[in-house]
């Protein structure tokens, strides 16, 4: 990547990074809800790799109005979340600690996808690209309703279960 001058290319470069972490998460969520326990996380898992079909389009599509390509960077900071939670994952151990360590790795990441897509929106409405603003808050309304729905479930379920053995 060459030096940053504008803006513009910062926001391009978050937006390609975005896209490259959806796509990975696309390929990570399903081998983690395999590891998911309890049926309502499976369910809930499911549900947002669904999302994250078209958050990948949503991308594509703020990338075409920037006119620069969506990219197959891999984002390291992704690889490396999905990476912790999946070896941790693999030692297995008993269900609620188990589901209680998916949901750790999975707020991680939301919590980088809320800042990321946060971030981008911002970037976006000071170049004036309101489109592209809004597309990149509609996903961030998602992540963080992800982010909330998983704390429900750890916080009225999972956790009081795995605090209990």
């Amino acid at each position: 990547m060459e030096a940053l001058r504008e803006l513009k290319e910062l926001l391009a470069h978050e937006i390609q990074m975005l896209h490259s972490a959806e796509n990975q998460l696309l390929v990570g969520i399903p081998r983690l809800i395999e590891k998911a326990c309890n049926e309502e996380l499976k369910a809930v898992l499911d549900l947002h790799w669904k999302e994250t079909g078209m958050q990948v389009k949503r991308l594509e599509k703020a990338a075409k109005h920037l006119g620069i390509s969506a990219g197959n960077d891999d984002n390291p900071s992704i690889k490396g979340l999905l990476a912790e939670s999946e070896r941790l994952l693999s030692k297995g151990g008993v269900e609620p600690i188990v589901d209680t360590a998916l949901i750790v790795g999975m707020q991680k990441i939301e919590y980088y996808e809320i800042a990321s897509y946060g971030t981008a929106a911002y970037l976006a409405d000071e170049l004036g690209l309101t489109e592209v603003a809004n597309l990149l808050r509609e996903t961030l309304l998602e992540e963080k309703n992800t982010n909330a729905i998983l704390n429900h479930i750890s916080q009225n379920n999972i956790l009081r279960q795995a605090a209990n053995l």
